[in-house]
């Protein structure tokens, strides 16, 4: 009888894994992580394992720890795009790299969810309410005001049509928008150095790439205005978040609400957890039930595909 094989499911930080999937269909023990690791302790956690599952890009897999894993033989990560594995080293090894569908809808709520919450001092008044305090702020207005979008895609757009309710304009630029794209995506398109200069909030949808790295640097945000606001929800690396935060100190940005970090989970001491104008969340775009199900649903058939030699949803 054949050794049953080992699956590893890392950074399962809720513990919720094994009930949003019928891992029990599968002949595989699985294991679940919780906590986050460094690399010793990944390899540690991974050794003899023939199968990881990866929540988007929590835990790098570098070709160092690829070295360090000779009995992987199937990666399988969260979404269809994980730039923190070294496909190349997974192509010259043999490890197919699956992946799975992800909502294009959770970030795009969550995106307003911290814009309101920013603007109307959500964080600051709830805070102030339990500890028996009673209106201690001013919070600002969305109707009238314009919305820049920093990338019109799937998730900008989904962005776009919600600030049509609240009475909001909507401008947006990003590298290859062209006019008639940011008019089907309900935005009009200005130039780079306009976008920042128009908004009153700046939202935050590219992809990160070597050409949009620190893409919202110390000249972009001194072009906005003092009584701008900042959100991002793509990738932290989009902005140069030493110089948000001189802007911040400065009074030169009214605030900003961030869910993505250089360094995940954000260390203890990190100056973006308790900063007066942030409104900080725990990279929650797209932690919801249904793309949970999604996520590790379809993690559990790219295994099952695996295991009997049909097609799979390989990344390219």
């Amino acid at each position: 009888m054949a050794p049953t094989l080992r699956c590893v499911i890392l950074d399962d930080y809720q513990g919720v894994a094994l009930s949003y999937a019928d891992w029990s269909a599968l002949p595989v023990d699985v294991e679940v992580v919780r906590e986050h690791l460094d690399p010793d302790g990944t390899a540690a956690a991974l050794a003899g394992a023939a199968v990881v599952v990866l929540m988007r890009e929590r835990t790098p897999l570098t070709r160092d720890l690829l070295d360090r894993l000779p009995d992987l033989r199937l990666v399988v990560t969260t979404g269809m795009r994980n730039a923190s594995i070294d496909l190349d080293a997974c192509r010259e090894r043999g490890i197919p790299v699956c992946g799975t569908a992800s909502s294009k809808t959770s970030t795009a709520e969550l995106t307003w969810a911290l814009v309101l919450g920013l603007l109307r001092q959500v964080g600051p008044e709830s805070r102030s309410l339990a500890a028996g305090g009673w209106q201690t702020t001013v919070g600002a207005d969305l109707a009238g005001r314009t919305l820049g979008l920093l990338g019109l895609g799937a998730i900008g757009s989904r962005v776009a049509r919600v600030a049509a309710a609240f009475d909001m304009d909507v401008v947006a630029w990003s590298p290859h928008l062209t006019g008639q794209r940011a008019a089907d995506g309900g935005a009009r398109l200005v130039d780079r150095d306009g976008l920042f200069a128009a908004a009153d909030v700046l939202s935050i949808h590219l992809v990160l790439a070597a050409t949009t790295r620190e893409i919202v640097g110390e000249r972009e945000l001194a072009l906005l205005r003092p009584s701008s606001y900042l959100v991002n929800t793509s990738r932290a690396g989009l902005v140069d978040t030493a110089a948000l935060l001189r802007h911040l100190d400065a009074g030169r940005l009214a605030g900003a609400a961030v869910d993505v970090f250089d360094t995940e989970p954000l260390p203890a001491a990190h100056p973006l957890r308790d900063h007066p104008r942030v409104l900080a969340t725990p990279h929650l775009g797209y932690v919801t039930e249904d793309n949970y199900r999604r996520f590790f649903g379809e993690a559990a058939e790219d295994v099952a595909a695996w295991l009997a030699g049909a097609p799979m949803r390989l990344l390219t």
